[in-house]
C-alpha cells in the first residue's frame, strides 16, 4: 500500500493531521513537519539553512527538529536525531530524518540499496536540445566544487521538461547517483544553469538566498511494515513570474 502525501510546504497551506507547524525563533521562520511516524520525521528545510552543523556555527535543521520533538513530547535530556541525507544549504525541499536507531539503519539501507526515489524541480537558463534524457558524467570534487574529470565518480542524472518559454526551463529531475554538487554541476555542464546557482554559471534572477532548485519529492518504506510513503511538495510560486510569456508545455 502506498500513502501519497501533496502538500504545498512553501505556501504554508496543508492537508490532514500529518502536517504541523512549528516557530523556530533562530531564523525568524515557521518550519513544515510533513510526515512523522515512530521511527521517521519529514520536514522541509528553507534555503539557507544546513542541514546538519558545519564549522560555520549557524543553526542545523537537525537542531531545530531535535528542539520541536523535545517540547512536542515533554522529553527531557538529549533527543535522537539521525542525519539520512542532505540537500545543499541554498536548496529548499524535503529532508527526512530518523528518530529511532532502527529508522536510521532501515532507512539508511534503503539509500544505500537504491530503493528511495527523490525527485526535484529546478529551473534553468534557457532550453535544453532534448525535451528529455539522462546525463552522464564524471564528477570529481575539488575546491568546494564539483568538477568534470576522468578522476571522478560516475555521475547520473535523468531530466524532463515541464514547460519553456526558449528562455527559461522548467525541468523534473531524478538524479540516480548521489555526488556532491551533482545536479548543478551537471545542468551547467549542459549549458543550462540554475538560476541564482552563481557558482556554477547561472543567472541572478531572484536575488535571494537560494537557488532555484527544490527537492521536491521522495518515497521510501516505512522502517516497519514496509508500506509505501511518497512525499511531494510543489514549486514555489514566485517561480511563475519567470514565464510570463510565450510558455510551452512539453
Amino acid at each position: 500500500m502506498t500513502v501519497p502525501i501533496n502538500l504545498i510546504a512553501r505556501e504554508r497551506s496543508y492537508s490532514g493531521s500529518i502536517f504541523e507547524k512549528f516557530c523556530i525563533s533562530a531564523i525568524n521562520t515557521v518550519m513544515d513537519a510533513l510526515y512523522e511516524d515512530n521511527h521517521i520525521i519529514a520536514v522541509f528545510k528553507p534555503a539557507g539553512v544546513l542541514v546538519q552543523e558545519d564549522s560555520s556555527g549557524d543553526e542545523s535543521l537537525q537542531k531545530q527538529v531535535k528542539g520541536f520533538l523535545k517540547q512536542k513530547y515533554g522529553k527531557k535530556g538529549n533527543v535522537f536525531l539521525g542525519v539520512l541525507h542532505r540537500i545543499d544549504r541554498p536548496v529548499s525541499g524535503i529532508v527526512l530524518f530518523a528518530k529511532t536507531t532502527k529508522g536510521a539503519s532501515r532507512i539508511s539501507a534503503q539509500f544505500r540499496a537504491g530503493e528511495i526515489q527523490k525527485t526535484y524541480l529546478v529551473l534553468v537558463s534557457g532550453l535544453p536540445k532534448d525535451s528529455e534524457g539522462c546525463l552522464k558524467n564524471l564528477l570529481e570534487k575539488r575546491g568546494g566544487k564539483a568538477i568534470i574529470s576522468v578522476k571522478g565518480k560516475e555521475s547520473i542524472l535523468c531530466y524532463k521538461v515541464l514547460k519553456s518559454n526558449g528562455e527559461y526551463s522548467l525541468l523534473e529531475l531524478t538524479p540516480k547517483t548521489g555526488r556532491f554538487h551533482q545536479i548543478r554541476a551537471q545542468l551547467s555542464n549542459m549549458g543550462n544553469p540554475i538560476l541564482d546557482d552563481l557558482k556554477y554559471g547561472g543567472k541572478l534572477f531572484f536575488k535571494n538566498r537560494s537557488i532555484a532548485l527544490v527537492a521536491s519529492g521522495i518515497s521510501f518504506k516505512k522502517a516497519v511494515g514496509g508500506e509505501k510513503v511518497e512525499l511531494s511538495i510543489n514549486m514555489p510560486s514566485e517561480w511563475e513570474r519567470v514565464f510570463k510569456n510565450n510558455v510551452q508545455k512539453r
